[in-house]
């Protein structure tokens, strides 16, 4: 079998003969080093390369980000070896479409288990993918218990867990609160081949920092104060199967590099242990974050952003797939009539055009407390109107001078609103958390997020 021919674009001499080195110690061909584009572009000529590490900055005018733009053109596949992660780089990176990132300076085997993930990811967009098991790739549109419609934009998101599903790539589900990211997630496990096996999940903004680590990887008896016994943590608990990290942008940095090693080397310690125990679990990840924004501000990992970013799954809001409303509106009466042993109610005209005008700040869980708080309010057999926060309803609202305003400016007025009209009380009894119908663990992170502190109401 003929090797992997790698050209390394890298106009530091040390570093560049170090990846030689790696590489072929591994079993790759090095064709070539360059330092600049320019060189970089004869070699490619006159090697044809099958993959391309790729620095940023190089001799000459050119950066590697000019090069990259060029191998995806080409079909030449890539990753970039940088040093530099400031935002206006990784915004021109993402642009680039590579397929990893790594951040100088690196381990060996991180090098090396970063190719295999980008090698994976191009084969895996390649179709060349073949998923383990007996049972053929699933191609048909899958039907999720709890996720309701029929809009493009769904479909579109159905089609990708169809896809990756029965493989064993790491996901990460991307979208607002509320739009049903467990629910994919859960999607993802249950038609894989690990359905039989646990499916474990644990809310990363739920937990105090202190108690991460030790719902992730366990702890044995005397490790801290208070540990009188030993736990055993999410990922041996979900041995064979499925681990879902809601709120992954939440995780401390410190915590993340224990995850990453995770990831990497597919084990874990429990905290005051010495044993290493092997672990053999698949990776479901959710965010309301912007990850690469994150990155850029020092508050996520490059590299474990990129390990984790092997599929990503972006889930449109509520306001964004309104062709699913009837269908929702009518699957959360049937569902709460049911639970409240209610009989036939249905929705009227206006109740449902006042639905239709709504922006949906809270997405599906929004309407899901909506629809059963106006069933528990109707003694008649039909909603007539539904009670509604009048901040919302109009979307495209301005400010002075005539600017549209943007959805994360709406969203931190719309909240500023709910803690003054609960007069600052976040969370419990006729707090903005049950005003907003939302947890009240991801309203305090999107005021994080949105920069809106307890001085300000």
């Amino acid at each position: 079998m003929a090797k992997i021919k790698i050209l390394i674009v890298e106009d530091e001499f040390i570093v560049a003969n170090d990846l030689r080195l790696m590489l072929t110690r591994a079993g790759y061909l090095v064709c070539g080093i360059a330092s600049s584009v320019i060189q970089a572009r004869q070699l490619i000529t006159l090697k044809n390369p099958d993959w391309v590490l790729l620095d940023i900055i190089l001799k000459g005018d050119k950066t590697g980000i000019d090069l990259a733009f060029e191998l995806r053109e080409t079909g030449v596949p890539f990753l970039f070896i940088s040093a530099n992660t400031n935002q206006s780089t990784l915004e021109s990176v993402k642009e680039t479409q590579p397929y990893g990132f790594m951040v100088k300076p690196f381990r060996e085997r991180d090098l090396l288990i970063m190719l295999d993930i980008a090698r994976y990811k191009y084969d895996l967009e390649q179709g060349n993918i073949i998923p383990p098991g007996p049972e053929p790739a699933v191609t048909a549109i899958p039907v999720i218990e709890g996720v309701i419609g029929e809009s493009p934009a769904l479909i579109a998101v159905l089609k990708k867990i169809a896809i990756v599903a029965s493989t064993p790539s790491s996901v990460i589900i991307i979208g607002e609160s509320g739009t049903g990211k467990e629910a994919l997630a859960h999607a993802v496990h249950t038609l894989s081949h690990r359905k039989n096996k646990p499916f474990v999940t644990l809310n990363c903004a739920a937990l105090p920092e202190s108690l991460i680590e030790s719902e992730l990887f366990g702890h044995e008896r005397g490790a801290f104060a208070g540990a009188n016994n030993r736990r055993i943590g999410k990922f041996e608990q979900a041995e064979g199967g499925t681990v879902f990290l809601d709120e992954i942008g939440e995780l401390p940095l410190d915590s993340q590099v224990k995850l990453l090693r995770v990831l990497q080397e597919k084990e874990i310690e429990r905290l005051g242990g010495d044993d290493t125990i092997k672990v053999d679990v698949r990776i479901v990840a959710a965010t309301n974050r912007n990850l690469e924004k994150e990155v850029a501000e020092g508050r996520f990992r490059l590299d474990l952003y990129y390990r984790l970013n092997v599929f990503p799954i972006s889930v449109p809001p509520l306001r964004e797939r309104k062709e699913d409303l009837e269908l929702l509106v009518n699957y959360f009466i049937k569902k709460y009539t049911q639970q409240l042993k209610r009989g036939k109610l249905t929705l009227s005209d206006f109740a449902f055009d006042q639905l239709k005008k709504y922006n949906w700040p809270g997405n599906i869980r929004q309407l899901e407390h909506l629809i059963e708080r106006s069933i528990l309010l109707t003694q008649s057999s039909q909603i007539e109107s539904v009670e509604l926060p009048e901040a919302q309803i109009e979307i495209r609202e301005k400010i002075p001078g005539g600017r549209i305003k943007t959805m994360e400016e709406m969203e931190r007025d719309h909240i500023m609103s709910a803690l003054k009209e609960c007069r600052g009380r976040v969370s419990g009894q006729g707090g903005a958390a049950e005003l907003l119908d939302m947890p009240a663990t991801t309203l305090y992170s999107k005021m994080k997020k949105l920069g809106i502190k307890q001085d300000y109401y």
